[in-house]
């Protein structure tokens, strides 16, 4: 597959005390990609204003998604985004369901839902609102109409959810698959074909993998997937659907120097994507 990797090291939607740290990560993954296939989207070095949207640094976020937007529409491969936080995909995704003929599946590979509102969410933080602002609960800001439609996504490997999110997630329908639904591919397939969507977006957050998978994440939550389970997921995928864009994100090393423990790890990811 014929892929262009666009680098977004936005720091500005995490709510981690160490969420800079995720510029770092983002980098660490950028050395190891080839520089002929890669974009680099410039993040501001402020964390930005609320702008009373009840988004904290709403005012970054907002110029990352307008930067970021602006680099994937030069883009004619198929786009894979490296974050930064959860928050780089709002771009990411409006740019595939905008660019597709047809309906987009989403596949959020994560821990955590992100279906948080600026209401609901315990921390202000947009990267646990994200998926929620691509159906239509998010800051008007960002968008006054939902993106995607609640039976187009799938939550895979999803294990903490606030009450809030759990309640909105069954009452709208979205499929959820649990970590131990994963000893084989085939309840996300299934789970696709529900939708009835032929073209699909893989949202991979690192902290989808168990901990003893991967160490440089900020919200690790135990009884993960493995490295293995996830890797052949996206590949078992990819043999049905038309893949039209991913990402990988919420890699926040506890230092420069200790990414290369993780970065093998990330890099089979990376490979199931786009071989």
């Amino acid at each position: 597959m014929s892929a262009t990797f666009v680098v977004v090291p936005q720091w500005q939607g995490s709510g981690s005390s160490r969420a800079m740290r995720l510029i770092d990560g983002a980098e660490a993954i950028r050395g190891d990609l080839p520089s002929t296939t890669t974009r680099v989207v410039e993040v501001p070095a402020g964390a930005g204003e609320s702008l009373e949207t009840g988004v904290h640094r709403f005012s970054s976020l907002s110029r990352v998604a307008d930067a970021a937007a602006a680099v994937l529409g030069e883009v004619a491969e198929v786009p894979v985004v490296i974050g930064g936080d959860c928050g780089v995909e709002f771009a990411a995704i409006r740019h595939a369901v905008t660019r597709s003929t047809g309906p987009v599946a989403v596949v959020w590979f994560d821990a955590h839902a992100d279906l948080n509102t600026p209401e609901s969410s315990p921390s202000g933080a947009f990267h646990g609102m994200v998926l929620r602002t691509l159906l239509g609960g998010g800051p008007e800001q960002l968008t006054a109409e939902p993106i995607l439609d609640p039976g187009l996504v799938v939550l895979a490997g999803t294990r903490a959810l606030d009450d809030a999110e759990a309640d909105y997630a069954e009452e709208a329908g979205i499929a959820l698959l649990s970590p131990d639904r994963f000893d084989t591919a085939d309840a996300v397939i299934a789970a696709l074909r529900d939708t009835g969507a032929t073209e699909v977006y893989l949202h991979v957050d690192l902290d989808v993998l168990d901990p003893s998978e991967i160490d440089g994440v900020a919200f690790p939550e135990p009884f993960g997937v493995t490295t293995a389970q996830l890797t052949a997921a996206i590949r078992a995928i990819r043999e049905e659907f038309t893949l039209v864009g991913a990402g990988i994100t919420e890699f926040a090393p506890s230092a420069p120097e200790a990414a290369v423990e993780d970065l093998p790890t990330i890099l089979r990811i990376v490979s199931a994507l786009v071989r």
